[in-house]
């Protein structure tokens, strides 16, 4: 009787905090520089003629009117699409950097970052904790404004421009009396979308399942019923002209709390980009808040399925907590899904991580090491990399089959990426004066893939001082092997 009970309170408890904390999901809501009509209008390209609430089936552009009511001087056996056989390499930048809650000021230089390469076609540019991960930011509306700085300031290192003004994204299947445009500088947009005062403190969330009895419940419930959903995010409009000036442009981006994960391609590229979507898992506070968790972007390109995971991962250093991050991972992969509109005469695009041709996984997978930290400080001033990878949770994890089973890490040449000293080349651990949390050093933020076509060019860091860790990134080329498509008027209402 008392296990009825407690599974009953436990379910009534997980109802009334998602309602609460309005946890409605619009973790398919994404920004791009490439406005889309939802309604049908012309854009930059028609993608879809519906929205992701219901089934239903998009019509290529491709065809004309005449084409599709057949007949009237139409040819009978016309070519939905004819691609000739090619293998085509590109080159992806990789890149992930937990900034420690830091937003970017306008000096900050990310040329040595990600131009530190030859310039790439994709480049695939993941976050952590772009806003501090406190309570107001978890529990309250996002806060976007960090995540426009960092747009604008990836925008002029990518296009080689210090004078590109400030555009920030724009919501992509969100209707247009919804969208907002502003010119306001950054620091005053950053002051405006600042989060309000949190509804409620860590401390309590911890303790609610414990702590609340129904009737408590039910009295939390009717008083946020009065709350108000979070404002919608202010975006700048940005013109074709402009976009026709950038060689590169924001396929897509998305944020949720700390994490932030955007992709860009060359302008030209992306018209051969299609079935983007988001979908975002949080693993944090009481197994679903976005403290902790993932963001995974799914497109397609020349017919070949990438998906994109951008995580953070559970930490702390504690014996045992390398389960806590194998058990993130695990979640990820299971709650991750993309829902997709049927394009008739095409098949479905992956509706889960592992459906695709190709995989990036990037982040702050907060792994430790399992020596101590006297061991360790010696191993890394003696730059014994090879050495202290044994003592690598993720390596030893992943040998063991119980996490990443059949993915791929490129090998570590590079010191650890954590914990550092802000504005500085010495580690927390190196420092008994230091008022940081003592913290073990350890490759923390990393790059894996799984998939054909694939093949890691470099795997670095680079020494930007701004943060607590170091940004690493990879560089690939990839192997998009495209193969002839023919589908004649007869096949394709065959299909239907």
């Amino acid at each position: 009787m008392k296990t009825e009970q407690k599974l009953s309170k436990s379910s009534w408890t997980k109802k009334v905090v998602r309602k609460w904390l309005n946890m409605k999901s619009k973790s398919e809501e994404f920004h791009s520089d490439h406005i889309i009509d939802v309604m049908g209008g012309r854009g930059e390209r028609r993608r879809k003629s519906c929205s992701d609430d219901g089934s239903c089936a998009v019509v290529p552009e491709e065809l004309s009117e005449s084409w599709l009511m057949g007949g009237n001087g139409g040819i009978e056996e016309q070519i939905l699409e004819k691609e000739t056989s090619t293998h085509q390499n590109l080159r992806m930048f990789v890149g992930t950097w937990n900034v420690g809650g830091k937003s970017p000021h306008e000096e900050l230089n990310l040329g040595d970052w990600l131009n530190s390469t030859a310039p790439a076609d994709i480049y695939v540019l993941g976050f952590q904790e772009i806003v501090p991960l406190n309570a107001g930011n978890v529990l309250g509306p996002e806060n976007s404004g960090p995540a426009a700085k960092w747009l604008s300031l990836i925008r002029q290192t990518l296009n080689n421009d210090t004078n590109t003004p400030d555009l920030s994204p724009n919501y992509i299947n969100t209707p247009k009396s919804k969208q907002k445009s502003s010119s306001l500088p950054l620091d005053d947009l950053n002051q405006q979308q600042s989060s309000p005062k949190p509804r409620a403190s860590f401390s309590d969330l911890i303790k609610l399942e414990n702590e609340f009895e129904r009737d408590d419940w039910e009295r939390l419930m009717r008083m946020n019923d009065d709350v108000s959903p979070s404002p919608n995010c202010t975006s700048n409009r940005y013109s074709s002209s402009s976009q026709g000036q950038n060689r590169y442009c924001l396929a897509a981006s998305k944020q949720m709390v700390g994490l932030f994960l955007c992709i860009w391609t060359r302008t030209d590229l992306y018209r051969h980009i299609s079935n983007l979507k988001v979908s975002c898992v949080g693993t944090g506070i009481m197994g679903y808040l976005g403290n902790k968790g993932s963001i995974s972007i799914s497109m397609t390109l020349h017919h070949k399925t990438f998906c994109f995971v951008c995580t953070h991962l559970a930490s702390g250093e504690k014996e045992g907590d390398e389960i806590k991050r194998n058990s993130d991972v695990m979640e990820v992969l299971k709650k991750t899904r993309f829902s997709h509109s049927r394009v008739i005469g095409k098949p479905l695009p992956p509706y889960h991580i592992l459906d695709h041709d190709k995989i990036i996984w990037l982040g702050d997978l907060n792994y430790r090491l399992t020596s101590g930290c006297e061991d360790t400080y010696e191993l890394v001033k003696n730059s014994d990399w090879k050495a202290l990878l044994e003592k690598d949770q993720l390596r030893i994890e992943q040998r063991a089959g119980r996490i990443f089973n059949g993915w791929k890490e490129g090998r570590i040449y590079f010191a650890p990426t954590y914990k550092y000293l802000y504005n500085s080349d010495h580690y927390v651990a190196h420092t008994c004066s230091s008022k940081e949390k003592r913290r073990t050093p350890a490759w923390c933020d990393r790059i894996l893939w799984k998939g054909e076509g694939l093949k890691q060019i470099c795997y670095v860091r680079g020494e930007s001082k701004f943060s607590d860790h170091r940004p690493v990134y990879s560089l690939f080329s990839v192997n998009n092997h495209i193969t002839s498509n023919y589908l004649s008027k007869k096949e394709y209402f065959t299909t239907l």
